[in-house]
Order: C-alpha cells, then structure tokens, then sequence
C-alpha cells in the first residue's frame, strides 16, 4: 500500500510547480522576445513603406515620361518651325551668295540649338533618374537603419 501511496502523491503534484526557471533565463528570454517583437515591426512597417516607394516610383517614372515627351515634342516644333523660317527666308534671296549666307547662319544657330536642347535633355534626364529613385532610397534608408 505505500507504493500506492507514493503514486497518489506523485499525480498530486503537478511537475511543472516543481521547475522553476531562474531569473536570467526568464530575462534573455523576455529579451529575445522584444526584440523578435520589434524586428517584426519594423519589417512590416517596411514592407508597408516599400509598397508605397514602388507607388512613388511609378508616378515619379511616369511623370517623368510625360515631361520628357512634351519637352521633345517642344523641341521638335520649334525645330520644325525654324526650319519653315529658313526655308522662306531661302526662298526670298536676292542672290547667290544670300542664300550662302541665309545657310550658314541657319546651320550655325541650328547647331547651338541641337547643343542647348541636348544639354536640356541630359539635365531633365537626370532630374527625372533622382525623382524616380528617391522614393527607393528613402525606403531602404528606412528599413536598413541600425537597432538601437
């Protein structure tokens, strides 16, 4: 009978009141916790800034586009129209050497032209490189700054 004895003691009494865990497990433990807690958080605050950077860059590359195309179609016109102008003037010479001249001034003036509107053209396209990436830069900035 005290075999029994000791069985019903031991079903009694529940195992787990009998561990207790010491202070600096219960601590790093509590620890890691946080930090899972907060590397999750940022996470999903990135994930969320980073469907808004993609939107960004599409409006960025899309506003771009448009500012591109109107500056080229800008151009094109007022090409075009320098073109009739020369063109009118040509046909109004008086003489040979008129026309010549009428011809060089035009190809000199088109020639600056062309180089203004190239450089207008690079600096647009460069204005439109950083517009479309920041929203990138900044997101990861965001998500890639170091845990205090």
């Amino acid at each position: 009978m005290r075999r029994s004895q000791h069985a019903k003691d031991m079903t009694m009494t529940n195992p787990a009141d009998a561990f207790e865990v010491p202070e600096q497990v219960r601590a790093f433990a509590e620890k890691g916790v946080l930090q899972a807690r907060d590397t999750y958080a940022r996470f999903k605050d990135a994930a969320q800034d980073g469907n808004g950077a993609i939107e960004a860059v599409f409006n960025a590359a899309t506003k771009g586009a448009h500012d591109y195309s109107t500056k080229l179609l800008d151009f094109g016109q007022a090409n075009t129209n320098a073109g009739f102008d020369f063109l009118q003037a040509l046909v109004g010479a008086k003489s040979l050497s008129d026309a010549t001249e009428l011809w060089s001034t035009h190809t000199r003036k088109q020639f600056g032209t062309f180089a203004a509107q190239a450089k207008e053209l690079t600096e647009l396209t460069q204005k439109i490189a950083v517009e479309t990436a920041e929203p990138v830069r900044t997101g990861a900035s965001k998500f890639f700054q170091p845990v205090a």
